[in-house]
């Protein structure tokens, strides 16, 4: 199945919010507690309503702009396209939106929890690390979309990532 732009677009803003909002989540329970069944919970819930949140604003938004293009063809035609091949796709486009959004948030935050879920030690770091590799390859996605230098997003994303974790190693919130 090959990728439309629109999924891609998704995919690689679900998964940059999931990663990192969840990398956050992650990170400031670290700080308060060292047992990994409250960073895994912590992280779990954070990474359920982002993905919920993600899918139904995704779902809104794209509902306002596909239907208020649909409402722009309709005024030159002087008729409703409702119950036509056109609104269903319509409703197709944002269905699949909305899902390729919520989706790729809870996939990508996973990324930061596994290591909680399967390491003894190391935990945190190597939910870091993991988290960096993860927003590298998302990088390499995104300049092949792009059709633009694979290197240079793959660099952006990396920064961006290293960027929030340390914001928010840096609040502390201990």
């Amino acid at each position: 199945m090959k990728l439309k732009t629109e999924q891609g677009r998704y995919i690689i803003l679900g998964s940059i919010d999931g990663i990192l909002a969840v990398l956050g989540v992650v990170i400031g329970t670290t700080h308060v507690s060292d047992d990994p069944s409250i960073v895994i919970n912590a992280a779990l819930g954070g990474a359920v309503a982002l993905a919920l949140t993600n899918g139904v604003g995704s779902y809104l938004a794209e509902s306002a702009v596909e239907y208020g293009r649909l409402a722009e063809l309709e005024k030159p035609l002087m008729r409703s396209l409702g119950r036509t091949k056109l609104e269903q796709e319509t409703k197709s486009k944002i269905w699949s939106d909305s899902f390729f959004h919520g989706g790729a948030s809870f996939a990508g935050s996973l990324v930061p929890i596994l290591p909680f879920v399967f390491l003894d030690a190391y935990q945190l770091e190597t939910a870091i690390i993991f988290s960096i590799i993860v927003l590298s390859i998302l990088g390499v996605f995104s300049g092949k979309l792009a059709r633009q230098s694979l290197i240079l997003h793959s660099v952006r994303m990396v920064g961006l990532g290293i960027l929030i974790v340390a914001a928010v190693t840096l609040l502390g919130l201990e």
